[in-house]
């Protein structure tokens, strides 16, 4: 029974490590980073409280 299991185990791991992706790096540059950055900070202009993600008012 554990033999079996083992075998099992070991083709699992096996596939598992094929399908892994690896995350690719970021190519862009620092000013390209500082103005996504920039762009995703949540207006404060009114009150100073960010604004609500969908809101129209």
């Amino acid at each position: 029974m554990d033999k079996r299991l083992a075998k099992r185990h070991k083709r699992q791991v096996a596939r598992a490590r094929e399908n892994v992706k690896t995350s690719e790096p970021d190519v862009r540059t620092h000013e390209q980073i500082e103005a996504a950055r920039e762009a995703s900070r949540p207006d404060l202009s009114r009150d100073g409280k960010p604004k609500p993600a969908g809101s129209t008012r």
